[in-house]
């Protein structure tokens, strides 16, 4: 009862910031029990209540559309209603990081329509498609010596510097042949995904984190399955290297033959599936 005659003490002005002060409170106890309550979810059903933001979408110009549909396949199997939101994301992955070329090579439309086309295929099923730990991307026009191991590679994720180097060369090499199941831009970007969802705990990053986890317990806890994985030589021997190297693997072989990667190994390919949220274009 004291509490009403203190109000009563406020003036006008003071009652309004009281009141807006009440109302932030409330706003963020809602969000805070809206964020539980969809971890809530995400846990036991592993997808988000949403992925796509539908409004203020930016947009391609039209040279940019155009070499994403005469050279990015992915993008055509999507619906019409997928392929607005691919163009969003696209643009707005273009806008977000820095393109730098080596030894030369001029930066063109081109790659960064191609390479950020790429890492929004991986990410089309997340809420956030940003991946965090990418800031800069390095482009050379082919193989390139690495300080990291004084070695010449195609490709490489730097996560203290936020950086993704790719061999532009090798990047294209890989969708020219789309069904090898090695892909230089997949398989660097999966890298950084990776990383990227330890180091994260937004929806997206749980549920691949999760994923992950479950697909490693189902393999440590099915001895014939993994002794018919081994043996079977499905994934190059690359792959058992480390687990950073087995998700990028297993990611390749996804997104490049998910037909027979489903026929071959249903198991691992619905765990795959489940990691990206990957429930569009026939996967």
């Amino acid at each position: 009862m004291a509490f009403i005659p203190l109000i009563e003490q406020f003036t006008f002005g003071g009652k309004i910031i009281l009141g807006f002060f009440f109302a932030v409170l409330c706003m963020m106890f809602l969000g805070f029990a809206l964020k539980m309550v969809e971890m809530g979810y995400v846990i036991r059903n592993k997808k988000p209540f949403y992925v796509y933001n539908p409004f203020f979408l930016k947009t391609l110009t039209s040279s940019q559309k155009k070499i994403m549909l005469d050279q990015f396949k992915f993008y055509k199997k999507l619906s019409p209603k997928h392929q607005r939101y691919f163009e969003h994301r696209v643009a707005s992955f273009i806008k977000d990081k820095n393109f730098v070329g080596r030894e030369g090579l001029v930066v063109s439309e081109e790659m960064k329509v191609l390479i950020s086309s790429t890492a929004v295929m991986l990410t089309f099923g997340f809420r956030d498609f940003y991946i965090g730990l990418i800031n800069n991307i390095f482009i050379y026009p082919d193989e390139f010596y690495s300080m990291t191991n004084d070695n010449y590679h195609k490709g490489e994720f730097n996560p203290k510097l936020e950086t993704l180097v790719l061999s532009w060369k090798d990047f294209k090499n890989g969708f020219e042949n789309d069904t090898d199941k090695i892909n230089l831009g997949i398989h660097e970007f999966a890298h950084a995904i990776h990383l990227n969802s330890i180091k994260e705990r937004d929806v997206s990053s749980t549920i691949f984190s999760d994923s992950f986890k479950e697909l490693t317990e189902l393999l440590a806890n099915e001895e014939n399955l993994r002794k018919s994985l081994i043996e079977s030589s499905y994934f190059r021997e690359y792959a058992y290297t480390n687990q950073y190297e087995f998700v990028a693997v297993i990611i390749e072989t996804f997104i490049e033959s998910p037909s027979e990667f489903r026929s071959q190994f249903p198991e691992i390919y619905n765990k795959t599936k489940q990691m990206l949220n990957f429930n569009f274009a026939g996967y």
